[in-house]
């Protein structure tokens, strides 16, 4: 590796280090800088579909994966008082015949230490919270609050709804905070008493919801999120500790399978869902952007993190294509190529409808990011 370009990616979250095991793999020279001191097992799930076990299978890491998830036989749309169910998409076998790759849901840290292992030892650095970077045209110099310089040929921004690289090249601006909180809460199921649950389900009413799956293969551990209206919300907190009595009071007259869950939860947080419009660029000079940074948007399709996923795999190909030396080219194509779906997603989740019915999710699911058909630079979309 000696001697080659150097690609630096700020924020070690899943996109970003979906980035760099597939710029890895591609043979390019990459170090990834995150800011938190150690790796930590953050309690959330997260479902993985299977255009996200596409790339993984890139990677090397679907079968592993594989075990380690839940396997649901169907997403179940019910409603919120009579639990009577409204939507059956397939998933399960029929996810793995018909899109080619297994949709499952797990531990978003189980997740994230498999994807941390794909990275080439020494080249994930901890402690590493960028203070300030400099594009110097021919090449970008990075300052941490540790007090370490690095320098890089081209720097990808994975840092996250608040990053910095966004901020370098569009200005300091506070993403928006959309009226809603997400209450998120993993526990054994052994707490929950009284009620057989489904592998996944979303549970609906008018105006909050709760999405509830399985994060282990073993079916032992159950995990909710919410999405409930809170008019304001303090933005100096990223989050806030709840409690079994918020959850109570935010879903009082829900059908019993939601009651048994609150019953059953030993500690609940909650997090502002937050958003950006779209960005005029994704990219400038020798900076580009992926996942948060750049397409912030609420959890409600359960594809923000495939979104970022989807994003460094692109980014990927197109550096492949273009080579190293016509960053630029490569930045102008992996746009052109990446932002009508990522704002369709980013729409759909806003509206909060996806899967409510019992619609067609192929666009979705099917997409295959290393087999679509590239658009030409230039001809970016608008967001649907």
């Amino acid at each position: 590796m000696q001697g080659k370009p150097r690609i630096a990616v700020i924020g070690a979250g899943l996109g970003g280090t979906v980035a760099a095991a597939l710029l890895q793999r591609a043979g390019f020279q990459v170090k990834l800088y995150e800011q938190a001191p150690a790796f930590s097992r953050l309690g959330a799930g997260i479902h993985v579909g299977p255009n996200v076990m596409k790339v993984m299978r890139r990677i090397g890491l679907e079968d592993a994966l594989n075990d380690m998830g839940c396997h649901p036989d169907y997403w179940y749309s019910r409603d919120w008082q009579s639990g009577e169910v409204v939507a059956q998409i397939p998933l399960g076998r029929y996810a793995l015949s018909h899109y080619g790759a297994s949709y499952l849901t797990v531990h978003r840290g189980d997740f994230h230490a498999l994807l941390t292992e794909a990275v080439a030892p020494g080249t994930l650095l901890f402690d590493k919270k960028l203070a300030s970077v400099e594009d110097l045209g021919h090449v970008v110099r990075l300052s941490f609050a540790d007090g370490t310089v690095d320098e890089a040929d081209i720097v990808i921004g994975a840092d996250g709804v608040n990053s910095r690289i966004r901020e370098t090249l569009l200005g300091a601006e506070p993403p928006k905070y959309t009226g809603y909180v997400a209450h998120r809460a993993v526990f054994p199921i052994a707490r929950v008493k009284g009620f057989t649950h489904d592998r996944c389900t979303k549970w609906w009413s008018d105006d909050r919801h709760m999405m509830v799956y399985f994060d282990t293969s073993k079916l032992d551990e159950i995990y909710y999120v919410t999405g409930v209206p809170e008019p304001t919300w303090d933005m100096t907190k990223s989050w806030l500790p709840s409690s079994i009595e918020e959850m109570r009071a935010a879903f009082d007259g829900w059908h019993e399978g939601v009651q048994s869950l609150i019953e059953g939860t030993v500690e609940v947080t909650k997090w502002p869902l937050l958003e950006r419009d779209p960005l005029p660029v994704w990219s400038r000079g020798r900076l580009v952007l992926l996942g948060d940074a750049c397409h912030p948007m609420k959890p409600h399709m359960a594809q923000g993190a495939a979104m970022a996923i989807e994003d460094a795999a692109m980014l990927t190909r197109c550096l492949q294509q273009t080579g190293l030396s016509d960053f630029s080219a490569a930045f102008s194509l992996y746009e052109a190529n990446r932002a009508e779906r990522a704002g369709k997603v980013q729409l759909v989740s806003h509206n909060n409808t996806w899967l409510r019915t019992n619609e067609n999710p192929d666009w979705c699911f099917g997409y295959d990011v290393f087999n679509e058909p590239l658009v030409e630079a230039g001809r970016v979309a608008a967001a649907a």
